[in-house]
């Protein structure tokens, strides 16, 4: 038998939602490192129980706390239920409602350090009144997180959070380094129908708005104008966008130009093959907490073309590791792609370049140390 290692301390996570985003990935890497560190690792969830299986190979127990409308009334007694009977040394919030119900359940249980993570520059905040309440619910953690500098001015400016509280703690991941193969490539493109030397395009993303998904196919017309063979695979299901949106995206995609290039891979959980598969990462979105696909394309060590929002400068290097371009700007957009599909010697070098930043800046087991050390600077404050 192998020795046990020892718990170093107990951490519950709670987070609203448990469908799939950028937050969730972030937080199953996060509680793997944590778990590897010797914590005791818990997860409590309000609503959307997608991706239970996945959190309970990361996670000692995952607790529903089955909040059943906008506001429910139950769940704030169970919380301090769970935290009490836990023994928790730190109530970790992830999400705004969740943020909101762990401020309130942890004070009122009492022991636990707590710590808030903001992921993204969330909309509601610029009401004054959401933004004010937001803020003083802040003040009841002993640290709040944030995934970026953009999202930590933004949840300075709009979340009334003070500087003093805030420390920044960029994403990590483990790069996948065995995906990467030429039968790999040659498998998806297989399935899709792309040929072997075409050009290929990935984006990956849910089916939102927010995505920026009509001006990249508006760019796409003008890509395929000038360059007959490239294709685009769009990587990824709605979550929160009404029906509406993707048949807007299908009947855009469906236009004669693009019909045959446009392939359409709904959720995909292997990310890594795909992105083996691409020559260019493209990411559209008209506002971005991170932009962890990025990461994951630089890992791959494929190029990105992005729009210059949020926090994707300080994910992407212009002109370093990929190519920067206005959002709502498909002109530029499809500038942007033609150079790199055009440059392979070009491509290669970003590619290689943002393995590099990676490594240097993004992987996980830096994430999870900064985000314990957090934790120690809150309890020995």
């Amino acid at each position: 038998m192998g020795k046990e290692v020892p718990i170093v301390g107990r951490v519950l996570h709670v987070i609203t939602s448990l469908h799939r985003g950028g937050a969730q990935r972030h937080l199953h890497i996060l509680m793997a490192g944590q778990r590897a560190a010797g914590w005791s690792v818990d997860l409590a969830y309000l609503k959307d129980p997608y991706l239970v299986n996945q959190f309970q190979s990361v996670a000692g127990r995952v607790i529903d706390l089955r909040a059943q409308a906008t506001v429910s009334p139950l769940v704030l007694p169970r919380l301090i239920r769970l935290i009490r009977a836990g023994q928790y040394d730190v109530i970790h919030t992830h999400l705004l409602k969740a943020d909101a119900y762990g401020a309130v359940a942890a004070r009122l249980a009492g022991g636990a350090i707590l710590i808030s993570s903001k992921h993204n520059d969330e909309a509601v905040l610029r009401r004054p009144l959401v933004g004010t309440i937001h803020g003083r619910l802040a003040r009841l953690t002993d640290r709040v997180i944030v995934l970026s500098e953009h999202v930590g001015r933004y949840i300075r400016d709009r979340g009334r959070v003070p500087s003093e509280h805030l420390r920044r703690v960029y994403y990590g991941i483990t790069p996948d380094t065995g995906a990467a193969t030429a039968a790999a490539r040659a498998a998806v493109r297989a399935e899709f129908g792309v040929p072997a030397e075409a050009p290929l395009l990935l984006t990956i993303g849910r089916l939102d708005p927010q995505k920026g998904h009509l001006d990249l196919l508006a760019a796409l017309r003008q890509v395929a104008a000038a360059l007959p063979t490239v294709h685009l695979i769009v990587a990824g299901a709605p979550q929160q966008a009404s029906a509406d949106y993707e048949q807007a995206l299908r009947a855009a995609a469906a236009a004669p130009e693009l019909a045959a290039r446009v392939h359409w891979a709904g959720h995909r959980d292997d990310v890594p093959v795909l992105l083996a598969a691409c020559d260019i990462v493209v990411q559209s979105s008209h506002w971005e907490g991170f932009g962890l696909v990025l990461v994951e394309a630089m890992a791959a060590q494929r190029p990105v073309v992005a729009t210059a929002v949020s926090a994707i400068p300080e994910v992407v290097r212009d002109g370093g590791t990929g190519l920067l371009v206005p959002p709502h700007d498909p002109h530029a957009l499809a500038r942007a792609l033609l150079q790199l599909c055009g440059d392979p010697e070009r491509r290669a070098r970003l590619g290689a370049a943002g393995a590099a930043r990676v490594q240097a800046h993004f992987t996980a087991e830096r994430m999870v140390r900064e985000t314990l050390a957090v934790y120690a600077e809150a309890r020995a404050s």
